[in-house]
């Protein structure tokens, strides 16, 4: 299935697939704290970027949508940082039966959205 996926998605350039084998976000951080010991950061240099740097998902933007399949509402330790300011999208249906039409319902929901990253409507409706 890995194979089939990297062949499928090869020539792809709209859009990002990552696979999250063996992922841990909590280890993740983990792993970029003790990188900014290892090459003796000060405090003031670690910020948001240079911790986005040593992120597995460096270089790439931040999810925009996360579908959350079969009825958990829960990051599960996935993307805990990268989704600060993702849209959510919770349905019922399960991975093995999410399909194009179901991809379409949550793209729909996503749309229909107004994207502020932490502003309030009123904030984005002055500018």
């Amino acid at each position: 299935a890995l194979r089939h996926a990297i062949k499928r998605t090869a020539d792809g350039a709209h859009m990002v697939l990552n696979l999250a084998l063996n992922y841990g976000s909590r280890a993740e951080l983990v792993r970029a704290m003790q990188s900014f010991l290892h090459d003796g950061a000060r405090p003031e240099d670690i910020t948001e970027e240079s911790l986005a740097q040593r992120l597995y998902t460096a270089g790439q933007p931040d999810p925009d949508l996360l579908i959350r399949t079969s009825g958990e509402q829960r990051l599960s330790n996935y993307l805990l940082y990268q989704c600060a300011y993702s849209e959510l999208y919770f349905t019922q249906v399960a991975w093995p039966d999410f399909d194009a039409a179901q991809l379409r319902l949550a793209l729909e929901a996503y749309a229909a959205r107004s994207r502020r990253f932490g502003k309030t409507q009123e904030q984005i409706d002055a500018h």
